[in-house]
């Protein structure tokens, strides 16, 4: 699959990473996941583009991944080619109370450059663990913060036209937990401007604390997972739900409802994309058959 993506690419090979059968337990937060059939991690935004470009010219299927943070990879592994647009394209720059940055990079890593510039407004991605482009995808958030306060605007590649276009302010469509990305597979983001204002550093890190504080003490995060599990119900919270139908600490397999955080699917060692499966199909059942709320999966399966 090498030879045959090399021969569709009109940019250089050296701006990218060919990796071939990767297991994608390497390369997601669950730490689940079969082979890929050929992992790409790009270096620069040409060699994004000219991967999407390849790959659709050789008929190959393409999967695009960020950091990997909310995902569910089969145990069967992903067939085609596996885009990772991770921290070898993550360069971030700031300029008076904007940040632009590359969407390989973190989002840890953009509020502590937010931090250390004293710009606040991103105070809540700290502890998502999560890269740009994601966030961008999904509108990420926590507490008291989501990505649709702080974008500007973002960059993507359309891989329909071959163009690279521009988003701006509302044209994003920012939901809970979803934008148009959501609904446009082959806009393939590439970076993204964020607006933020003057604060005191000191402040800000201390806001920053709290909020890391408050993940040790309520998440399980000494635990592989993909966050919270389920998409919180209209009037409810998910994790409510399942504590209160009894959930928390039912296992199948290596995967486990988290005694901490009933929100959180847990893998708790070898556990395989069957099992968190069969535990998260489990959960819906029964928090519908109890209190008539249909959970819907927060976490993507791929």
């Amino acid at each position: 699959m090498i030879e045959v993506l090399k021969r569709e690419l009109d940019c250089p090979i050296d701006e990218m990473t060919l990796c071939p059968n990767e297991p994608m337990s390497r390369h997601t937060s669950f730490r689940i996941g079969g082979p890929a059939d050929l992992l790409v991690l790009p270096k620069s935004a040409r060699a994004i583009c000219g991967a999407v470009k390849a790959a659709r010219a050789a008929g190959l299927p393409l999967t695009v991944l960020g950091n990997g943070s909310n995902v569910l990879v089969r145990d069967e592994g992903i067939r085609g080619v596996v885009l990772c647009i991770g921290s070898e394209y993550a360069d971030i720059q700031i300029e008076g109370t904007r940040i632009t940055a590359q969407t390989g990079a973190l989002l840890s890593v953009l509020s502590n450059e937010a931090q250390r510039a004293g710009l606040t407004g991103l105070e809540f991605a700290g502890g998502i663990p999560g890269s740009l482009g994601g966030a961008l995808f999904m509108n990420a958030g926590a507490y008291d913060g989501q990505m649709a306060d702080v974008v500007l605007s973002s960059c993507y590649y359309d891989a329909q036209s071959g163009e690279i276009q521009t988003l701006d302010g509302k044209d994003h469509a920012f939901g809970y937990r979803s934008s148009i990305y959501k609904s446009h597979p082959d806009w393939i983001i590439l970076s993204a401007v964020m607006q933020l204002q003057e604060g005191d550093p000191d402040i800000i890190r201390a806001k920053m604390d709290d909020f890391a504080g408050r993940r040790r003490d309520k998440q399980p995060l000494n635990y592989p997972s993909a966050g919270s599990t389920f998409k919180r119900p209209e009037g409810y919270f998910a994790g409510k739900l399942i504590q209160d139908a009894g959930l928390m600490g039912y296992t199948i397999g290596g995967a486990q409802v988290s005694e901490k955080h009933a929100g959180f699917v847990i893998n708790r060692g070898g556990a395989t994309c069957a099992d968190v499966l069969a535990l998260m199909e489990y959960v819906q059942r029964e928090v519908l058959r109890q209190f008539g709320v249909q959970l819907e999966p927060e976490v993507r399966v791929l």
